[in-house]
């Protein structure tokens, strides 16, 4: 019988087929970035180690200028397909693909860089946080006094925002969760305000395994709150020269309310949820609580706000 995690690895995305793996690479958006922000870091004669290397793509970019990288993978078939793939690209012989659980693995020697894109939107479903919150534990009781490796992605940061959500499907009214391209707006789509930063996550810190956020949102633009879109942006290498970033933002999810409201510009609204990182998307839609602040309660925010700027 499979043990928890394991059962989780097959069901939440380790486990997935190898066309999916395939399509990464033909996401342009994520080959592109991740390639810039490697080739950023990545110096020549690093050791690398990757956690969850799928085809080995993101190895690969490293191993242009690394001496070596430690590729690891546990779906057997990804290992196979990886080593197929890595030996027909120059320079893929400096990555050895290792077939062992992230959650095990320590390299043999130090490393200066590891690369780890389990990532889901609002880190949900795959396990990037506690993978790596884990690896630096054991990293440093192997290696102690050894300057912990890079990590790319670098940070992540999460964002909720309010929306109008048409749910009409040919006349089937269906309110389902909904993965959205970023930046491509339709008419099913009302922003009702502006995304509100909800979480940052730092990977040179360490991190709690939890989101609890509560927060108000300043309504814009009337209409009728009927989900709330989770917005992911990884910020995979941090360009000091240029203050400036090379970022990869997710899909956004829209999820929708199970009792939308009516709002009207200038409403506040509180919204508040807690989940696991890794955990379910249900996880998080199930805990979601919103409400319109009645005059007083909006009142009392303004005033809030104004002593804090003051203060600041």
């Amino acid at each position: 019988m499979l043990v928890e995690r394991e059962a989780e690895s097959c069901y939440l995305g380790q486990f997935i087929p190898l066309q999916y793996h395939h399509n990464m690479l033909m996401d342009a958006n994520r080959m592109d970035n991740f390639k810039a922000a490697i080739q950023r870091h990545v110096f020549e004669g690093a050791r690398v180690l990757e956690l969850g290397g799928g085809t080995g793509v993101l190895s690969w970019f490293a191993a242009q200028s690394a001496s070596k990288v430690y590729c690891v993978e546990f779906n057997p078939d990804m290992v196979v397909e990886a080593r197929r793939l890595l030996s027909m690209n120059q320079h893929g012989d400096r990555v050895e693909v290792i077939h062992a659980d992230a959650f095990e693995y320590l390299p043999p020697e130090p490393v200066d860089f590891v690369i780890c894109e389990m990532i889901h939107v609002a880190m949900l479903r795959e396990k990037q946080v506690e993978v790596i919150e884990n690896f630096k534990r054991r990293y440093a009781d192997k290696f102690p006094g050894i300057k912990m490796p890079v990590f790319i992605p670098e940070a992540i940061l999460m964002a909720v925002q309010p929306l109008q959500q048409r749910y009409d499907f040919s006349g089937f009214q269906a309110p389902i969760i909904q993965f959205q391209l970023g930046g491509v707006f339709t008419a099913d789509t009302l922003e009702l305000g502006q995304p509100a930063l909800y979480k940052i996550i730092d990977f040179c810190e360490t991190n709690d395994l939890w989101v609890r956020w509560e927060g108000d949102i300043l309504i814009e633009q009337s209409g009728k709150l009927s989900a709330l879109r989770f917005i992911t942006k990884n910020v995979l290498a941090v360009v000091m020269e240029t203050n400036s970033t090379i970022d990869w933002l997710n899909h956004y999810m829209a999820l929708p309310l199970a009792n939308p409201i009516d709002v009207v510009a200038g409403d506040v609204i509180r919204v508040s949820f807690q989940y696991r990182t890794g955990g379910s998307i249900d996880s998080l839609q199930n805990n979601i609580k919103v409400s319109v602040l009645s005059k007083l309660q909006q009142e009392q925010v303004q005033t809030q706000a104004q002593v804090s700027l003051v203060e600041a």
